[in-house]
């Protein structure tokens, strides 16, 4: 089993909309968008997400993915279709038809871990298939809003058939994995920081520290 390198971008140049607290950090310029893009382009084996269903998804992040021949998955919520800054109905139409794979983010960008059942329901179920329905396919694929999970909520999730599920743990994944940690790019980030950190990769110790966080999530 190989392993990939899971790149996540959010939002990119000028934001549309009020930004959640803390949100601001992982808004990124444009030229870092595509210093990044032409970066991970050399590397043997990526996987490029975009979380949040921002406007830029369309506007900026798809006519470069197109630019460059590369593929990404947009994970978007339910919740935000057609509102401003966000992307619509007819715009995640328009990424699933250019080849990009559409996945749940959830309804409204809420913490999944500790949900009770309503809640949870409408998160991974109502929204799932107001998704499923605005492409036009199934959709069997996750990211975790917030990067926040445990045990009980990736029980669920596998009982729901979910196919994989995506993390914000930043560390390498095995590319056959049903759970996926990603590096999410923030503003401070640069192209050489990320070669270090994603590429080269961090020291053992690190690794088996950046490993054990992990396993205390899914366990927990």
């Amino acid at each position: 089993m190989s392993d990939v390198i899971n790149i996540c971008f959010h939002g990119i140049g000028t934001p549309q909309r009020e930004l959640e607290l803390g949100e601001d950090r992982y808004w990124i310029s444009v030229e870092l968008f595509h210093a990044v893009l032409d970066e991970i382009r050399t590397w043997p084996s990526v996987r490029i997400s975009f979380d949040d269903g921002n406007a830029s998804d369309l506007e900026i992040g798809l006519p470069a993915l197109l630019e460059r021949g590369l593929t990404a998955e947009f994970y978007v919520l339910a919740a935000r279709f057609g509102k401003p800054g966000s992307l619509s109905e007819s715009d995640v139409r328009k990424l699933h038809g250019a080849g990009m794979t559409i996945g749940t983010h959830g309804m409204w960008h809420r913490p999944w871990r500790g949900m009770d059942a309503e809640t949870s329901r409408d998160e991974l179920e109502t929204a799932r298939q107001r998704i499923a329905e605005a492409v036009g396919v199934p959709v069997d694929q996750a990211a975790c809003p917030l990067g926040r999970y445990d045990r009980q909520l990736l029980s669920r999730m596998r009982k729901l058939g979910y196919r994989r599920v995506f993390t914000s743990d930043r560390r390498r994944a095995r590319s056959e994995d049903w759970l996926q940690p990603r590096y999410s790019l923030r503003r401070e980030d640069t192209v050489d920081g990320l070669r270090a950190e994603a590429l080269v990769g961090p020291g053992a110790l690190t690794r088996l520290k950046l490993e054990a966080v992990g396993v205390v999530k899914r366990i927990r």
